[in-house]
């Protein structure tokens, strides 16, 4: 079954598309891991499905990491799939469904979209975390890495606060964070150095993809989790290795927001047989 593919990147953070919305696809774990793979398969970061929405939205967007594992929330996807909605239209405004909630997205001047990202979760039973706790000081550590905070923005996220973020082997360190008691849903592993109130720096080891160049909820939930320790303000420019995003914590409803830019790498056709079911 030859069907076309997307292959886009929110800074580096990149994506296959897969236009599910006429509900002819199937691509289970074992499928998404194989297109996935960036030696036998077309190479990503996390793989998008698009499938046909109920009221209120204008797709859904469902998401495998190159594992097989669904992710519940992506923001750097969020912006790049808004977009090509967007465009079938002709529209500036589109909601984009995932299982974790309902993302507004709507385009600025420059090439940028801003992603409503909803509330962020606070609660150690949102999160999920496996016992009851304070979620701004976690008693997890693990060599150069502890006491980081945590919330949810639609995927668990753990944060860790260090004076020089280039001195932290996150490769060697993130595996076995990620997958930590603490953590029954296992978790996103972030590492901010806060260079100004207004400006920090961010590595993420993502859950069941690992080191990527952007992280979008991990910006977001960076920021939350700074300002939450008082580190920085509800507004910051977050650096990651493939470029900067803008995340504002809302003060009025708690909702993030996280402006950035979309690029598409390239189009293709592929062969959906070729990969296993």
């Amino acid at each position: 079954m030859m069907i076309p593919f997307h292959k886009m990147h929110g800074l580096g953070n990149d994506f296959v598309v897969l236009d599910n919305r006429a509900g002819t696809l199937a691509v289970g774990a074992a499928r998404a891991a194989a297109l996935a793979d960036r030696r036998t398969g077309i190479g990503c970061d996390q793989l998008i499905l698009l499938e046909r929405p109920t009221e209120g939205a204008d797709v859904v967007m469902r998401i495998r990491n190159p594992d097989g594992s669904e992710a519940g929330a992506c923001g750097n996807a969020t912006r790049c799939i808004a977009s090509l909605i967007a465009a079938e239209g002709g529209r500036d405004r589109v909601v984009v469904r995932t299982i974790a909630g309902d993302l507004p997205a709507e385009a600025l001047p420059g090439g940028l979209w801003r992603v409503d990202m909803g509330p962020a979760r606070l609660g150690w039973q949102e999160v999920p975390l496996a016992a009851e706790m304070d979620t701004l000081h976690l008693p997890l550590g693990r060599g150069v890495l502890m006491d980081p905070a945590a919330c949810s923005m639609g995927n668990p996220h753990a944060t860790f606060f260090v004076p020089d973020l280039d001195a932290v082997p996150l490769a060697t360190l993130g595996p076995s964070l990620e997958t930590d008691p603490l953590f029954p849903q296992r978790a996103n592993i972030g590492v901010v150095q806060v260079l100004t109130p207004g400006h920090i720096r961010l590595a993420v080891w993502e859950r069941g993809a690992g080191l990527t160049l952007a992280c979008g909820s991990g910006a977001c939930a960076a920021l939350v989790n700074a300002a939450r320790r008082g580190l920085t303000g509800r507004r910051a420019t977050v650096s990651l290795p493939g470029g900067d995003l803008g995340i504002e914590w809302r003060e009025t409803d708690g909702h993030v927001l996280m402006t950035g830019p979309v690029a598409t790498a390239f189009t293709g056709m592929l062969d959906l047989d070729a990969y296993p079911a």
